[in-house]
């Protein structure tokens, strides 16, 4: 569980539902649908902000758009790997830090530029939507 100055029932049904869909970049409006009665709009925000803050989740736009995502970063899976996220179903795929390595030395090679792991998203399509 995550480490906030106190936890209040909103709060802890809130990161419950952001743990559970660690694999998506949900929008706020989303999110409040997921919580159904559990939380109100202003808590939401309100507590997204703190989370955010203590880098438990990161704030993103989402593509060719101006809504606000947010994922879930408070798991390992998040440190030290780019992030793939599919443009279709919405879903964030981790990739292993060693199949990054030469893209990383690469980049900073060519154009001096270091990539931040954590908060680098591409985007495309995967396998499953490409399927159907």
């Amino acid at each position: 569980m995550f480490f906030l100055r106190y936890q209040t029932n909103q709060r802890k049904v809130l990161f419950s539902v952001l743990e559970q869909h660690r694999d998506r970049a949900l929008s706020a409006e989303q999110i409040l649908s997921l919580l159904g009665e559990n939380a109100s709009r202003s808590a939401v925000y309100r507590n997204l902000s703190l989370l955010e803050n203590e880098g438990l989740i990161q704030r993103l736009a989402a593509p060719g758009s101006k809504k606000t995502l947010y994922r879930y970063t408070g798991s390992g899976d998040c440190k030290n790997h780019l992030h793939l996220e599919c443009a279709k179903c919405g879903k964030t795929y981790h990739l292993k830090a060693s199949s990054t390595d030469s893209l990383i030395s690469d980049v900073m090679a060519d154009a001096g530029f270091q990539i931040d792991r954590s908060n680098t998203v591409l985007h495309g399509i995967c396998e499953n939507c490409r399927k159907n």
